[in-house]
């Protein structure tokens, strides 16, 4: 692979993973990474001795910062990764994922295209700055409603949605007015190693293996396709590298679940693993919706199966027993987490309750 790489975010969950990949594969990458609470040096702790691995602290709102770090690593590829991702967090304090997910990709772009209208020949025709996003800027989806495609009109519907979507709309604005070469990309529902312990997966193993209550919003019949972080990453890769300019891929895991299907799936491999402890499913526990929760999200990603030869290799089967296991075997390192942060409670649950959103 070689490709030089500018990964923002790339501390992060899925971050991580792209770089992981890239340095197997013989590529150079940069990672330029705020060091949020949820940025995870350990996770790209084995690519440092192999002299293609370079990190920067900064922030992706910093321009100055940006436009340095591009100057000095000349990526052929920017991934735009940099986010503030967790729905209840938004809820809570939506002003810094604006702040970040709109007013930080800006910055980005406009340090991209400064860079971009220095390069000439090959070079420039090799730059690609890739954004990644989420499924969350659709909207929802009723039980018989057909999956996202590429076209689906915008509807987010939560602080974190609406960030998002603003940010996916101002790449798209600097690739038609001033010819950036941006590809876009939106995804389902992530999971597996690595992942900071407040999202549904991660947060439901810890607190079943400290035989706390797993609370579960609503009813638990919300649905999400999952898609493991590793084919994701793959995915992610092979559209900056493949991908048409100006376009953009969904990239899914074709597996719908509701919440409470994951949540009983990880009692059941806990309970095959931690037989003393069985059974796990008596730990759920039914609490308030939080608000604007979204119903459905699945996934049509025809367009990258069909363009760039894409599928997910992994069964959510098997990759959620992966993951349990992974979780089990790496518990010095999220325990250090959460006890760094006061523990992972579910939160957007203040707002739930000053809207009366019980179902």
């Amino acid at each position: 692979m070689d490709c030089t790489y500018l990964i923002t975010g790339g501390l992060g969950f899925i971050g991580s993973a792209v770089v992981r990949r890239i340095i197997e594969a013989g590529g150079r990458a940069t990672v330029l990474d705020a060091q949020t609470y949820a940025a995870n040096p350990a996770a790209v702790e084995a690519c440092a001795g192999s002299g293609r691995y370079r990190f920067e602290p900064g922030d992706v709102r910093d321009r100055e910062k940006v436009a340095s770090v591009i100057e000095a690593c000349r990526p052929d590829v920017i991934m735009h990764l940099a986010a503030e991702t967790h729905v209840d967090r938004s809820i809570d304090g939506p002003a810094a994922f604006i702040d970040t997910n709109v007013t930080g990709t800006y910055q980005v772009l406009e340090a991209a295209r400064a860079y971009h209208e220095t390069l000439s020949g090959e070079a420039r025709d090799r730059l690609r700055v890739h954004h990644v996003s989420t499924d969350e800027v659709f909207g929802s989806l009723g039980v018989d409603d057909p999956a996202f495609t590429e076209t689906t009109r915008y509807d987010p519907r939560s602080p974190y949605a609406a960030s998002k979507a603003a940010s996916d709309h101002l790449v798209r604005a600097w690739g038609e007015t001033y010819g950036l070469p941006v590809v876009l990309s939106n995804c389902s529902n992530n999971y597996g190693p690595w992942q900071y312990p407040e999202k549904l997966i991660p947060l439901m193993i810890a607190k079943a293996l400290d035989g706390q209550a797993l609370p579960v919003y609503g009813r638990g019949e919300n649905v999400r396709d999952w898609l493991h972080v590793e084919d994701h990453a793959e995915a992610l890769l092979l559209i900056a590298a493949r991908g048409r300019t100006g376009e953009s891929y969904n990239v899914g895991g074709g597996v719908e679940r509701s919440n409470i299907e994951v949540v009983r799936a990880i009692c059941a491999a806990l309970d095959d693993r931690r037989p003393q402890a069985a059974p796990h499913e008596r730990l759920i526990s039914f609490v308030a919706d939080r608000p604007g929760h979204d119903f459905r999200y699945a996934m049509n990603f025809d367009r990258i199966r069909t363009e760039l030869g894409w599928t997910p290799r992994r069964s959510f089967e098997d990759g959620l027993k992966d993951t349990v296991d992974w979780y089990l075997d790496h518990e010095d390192w999220w325990r250090s987490v959460l006890d760094r942060d006061g523990g992972a409670p579910r939160l957007g649950l203040a707002a739930a309750s000053t809207t009366g959103a019980l179902s």
